[in-house]
C-alpha cells in the first residue's frame, strides 16, 4: 500500500452512485484517497497513463457505456503491470451470468450496490479490510460474492 492510506477507484457510469460511494468512504474514516471515474475509457486511459497511481482496491461497475466493466477487467487481467490491484465488481447486477463471468475473468469479489448508506459503508469497510493476499488464495465461487 502507498503511504499511509488505501488507494480506491470505482468506475461508474452514475454521478449519483459515485457520489453515494465517495460519501461512504469520507464517513467511514478510513485513510483513504478516492478516484471515480465516469466511464470504462476514462479508467483504463488513466491506469495506462505513465503517472497513474495505481489503486489498492478497484471497483468496477459492470453496465457502462463506451467500454463495460467486463470489459475493462479483462484488459486489467491481461496487463502484468496490474496484477496487485484487487478488483471488486460493483453492480446492480445479481445474475448468475454476470457472477460467473466475472469469476472467470478473475475479478476477486462481486457485490451487488447496496440500496441504502449504512449498507453500503459496512460493504465498503469490509471490502477495503480484507487482506487480499490471503482472500484470494482460497477463491471459490462461495466467498466470491458478498452477501449482506
Amino acid at each position: 500500500m502507498q503511504e499511509d492510506y488505501i488507494n480506491i477507484a470505482l468506475a461508474d457510469d452514475d454521478e449519483d452512485d459515485r457520489m453515494f460511494f465517495t460519501d461512504a468512504f469520507e464517513d467511514l474514516k478510513i485513510k483513504s484517497k478516492v478516484n471515480t471515474f465516469n466511464d470504462g475509457v476514462y479508467l483504463m486511459d488513466y491506469l495506462n497513463s505513465e503517472d497513474a497511481l495505481l489503486p489498492n482496491v478497484l471497483f468496477l461497475d459492470l453496465n457502462m457505456p463506451r467500454k463495460s466493466g467486463l470489459e475493462c477487467l479483462k484488459e486489467i487481467k491481461q496487463n502484468p503491470k496490474f496484477k496487485d490491484i484487487a478488483i471488486a465488481i460493483y453492480s446492480t447486477s445479481a445474475s448468475e451470468e454476470d457472477i460467473e463471468n466475472t469469476f472467470v475473468q478473475g475479478a476477486n469479489i462481486y457485490i451487488k450496490k447496496p440500496s441504502d448508506f449504512k449498507t453500503l459503508k459496512k460493504v465498503l469497510s469490509d471490502v477495503v479490510t480484507i487482506n487480499w493476499q490471503y482472500h484470494t488464495n482460497n477463491m471459490n465461487k462461495d466467498n466470491f460474492l458478498l452477501r449482506f
